[in-house]
């Protein structure tokens, strides 16, 4: 079985190390390089190997979280990103969130919640923390809808990406050809201004497309 290769980006030497320490013990995964930074970081990614899944701290040195996370989605889209952070608050999970991160864990978890989300993320699904869970919920309902309207179809395309199918599942089930629907996302991605499936998920909840 192929592995799925970890990159993991923490200027804490200590919280590293058990990480790594953690997943070396597990066969399906296979971390491939460590980074103190985000500078290191990109350099090390700017190489031949690219990871499937990046862990990555918010706050360090020289090159933070976020600016790796803006290039990253720009260069390297089909690199999945947990984020892994202390920092629970509105402002922050949601920057993370609507810059498309497939994964929040706080740093706090236990052993058995960081295999399951590196897991999920690894088969292409999205995971939270149970608290960034509330954060996020919380965060729709203190804000409202931003009033865009939606044909028919693309609520029913909305409903389906949140079941997690893929374009293939969803066009088999509205009877369209996979260019159609991968027509509703892009223009779903310019209708409602976000960059990712993740967002157009985080939208249809908001608006209460889909309840949770």
């Amino acid at each position: 079985m192929k592995k799925i290769k970890i990159a993991l980006a923490d200027d804490h030497k200590l919280f590293r190390s058990g990480l790594v320490a953690l997943l070396k013990d597990l066969p399906a995964f296979e971390i491939i390089y460590e980074a103190n930074d985000g500078k290191e970081l990109l350099e090390k990614i700017e190489g031949k190997i690219k990871p499937d899944i990046l862990l990555l701290d918010i706050k360090m040195p020289n090159v933070d979280g976020f600016e790796v996370i803006t290039k990253l989605k720009t260069d390297y889209p089909l690199i999945k990103i947990i984020v892994l952070s202390m920092f629970s608050d509105e402002t922050t999970v949601m920057k993370m969130i609507k810059a498309g991160v497939e994964g929040y864990i706080l740093k706090d978890a236990n052993q058995q919640e960081f295999i399951e989300g590196i897991a999920a993320v690894a088969k292409d699904d999205v995971y939270y923390s149970k608290y960034i869970n509330k954060v996020i919920q919380k965060s729709f309902v203190q804000k409202p809808s931003i009033g865009v309207k939606l044909s028919a179809n693309e609520s029913i395309f909305l409903k389906l990406l949140c079941q997690q199918l893929s374009n293939k599942e969803i066009a088999d089930k509205m009877c369209l050809s996979v260019r159609t629907i991968d027509g509703y996302r892009d223009q779903l991605f310019y209708k409602l201004n976000v960059k990712s499936r993740v967002g157009l998920v985080l939208y249809a909840i908001k608006n209460k497309i889909v309840e949770i």
